[in-house]
């Protein structure tokens, strides 16, 4: 990998899910080679389509039971490689949700196109969490066989091409590897990525109708209110209107207005009885 995806400021090493999802898988593989043996947790837990639906709950645990010591730790290496990073960015829960449900894209696509051979591993449920890594990160590089650098995007696109070619082989059972299982958690993983992109279930069942479920009286009821806000707004008009001319009136410089006569007689009175006490005062003193 990279060296920016382990800087320590981008994402912790080791989140929770990631670690009980590794813990399980481990807990799984223990019990296979001490106690239970393969073939009896195979029979328990891994996916058979001849007997499905009968034994319905092997669709969710197979994930969890692995062929061999390479199979389990490739499949956890990566899981340790991607998951963290999403895990930190979607929170636990929204992380689980998707790891078991692109697990779960794995088992379906294998039912509907396997009807021979069992399903182990949880190879389908990483494949799913790789692709949500390459939208997330797509510039991302990573090393092909620990060797060849490429980048997240060009990982995926790989992937889908080669498990597609191998699927579709004539002898694709005999190598061992459930590649429809790949393709269905591949498949589920963009369906759970897309549907979140329209802000989960209801926004996408919303984008899907055009037209809401309204009653017919509401879409009568709109005429209606069209007077009353046509009535609303002249009033509002006739306010600014008396509001307009108020303003205009106190602008207005106010012109000096012809006193009455009397006024007049009675200032000319006072200012003579001031020249009178100013020459007093002239000839005599204070």
């Amino acid at each position: 990998m990279s060296d920016a995806l382990y800087e320590p400021q981008s994402h912790p090493r080791m989140t929770p899910a990631v670690q009980w999802l590794i813990a399980a898988n481990v807990g799984v593989y223990f019990l296979q080679v001490t106690l239970l043996g393969s073939d009896g947790v195979f029979n328990a837990l891994g996916l058979a389509p001849d007997r499905f639906p009968a034994e319905w709950w092997t669709v969710a645990t197979y994930m969890f039971v692995h062929a061999g010591l390479w199979h389990i730790a490739f499949n956890m290496l990566s899981l340790w490689m991607f998951g963290p990073r999403i895990e930190h960015l979607w929170g636990a829960k929204s992380f689980t949700y998707f790891y078991l449900w692109c697990g779960l894209g794995g088992g379906v696509a294998h039912l509907l196109f396997e009807h021979n051979v069992g399903l182990v591993g949880a190879s389908a449920a990483i494949m799913g969490v790789l692709l949500a890594y390459a939208l997330r990160w797509p510039d991302e590089e990573v090393y092909l066989f620990g060797v060849i650098p490429m980048k997240t995007r060009w990982l995926v696109v790989w992937l889908v091409l080669i498990n597609l070619a191998m699927g579709m082989s004539a002898n694709r059972t005999s190598t061992g590897i459930g590649w429809f299982a790949h393709l269905g958690g591949l498949a589920f993983g963009w369906i759970y990525l897309r549907v979140s992109a329209f802000g989960g279930l209801d926004n996408f069942r919303r984008w899907v109708s055009p037209v809401p479920d309204e009653p017919e009286d509401a879409f009568r009821a709109v005429p209606r209110i069209r007077p009353r806000t046509r009535e609303r707004s002249d009033r509002a008009e006739g306010i600014d209107e008396v509001v307009a001319k108020s303003n205009a009136a106190i602008a207005t410089p106010v012109r000096p207005a012809a006193f009455p006569r009397a006024a007049s007689d009675s200032n000319q009175t006072s200012a003579e009885r001031l020249n009178l006490v100013l020459d007093k005062i002239s000839k005599h003193g204070i």
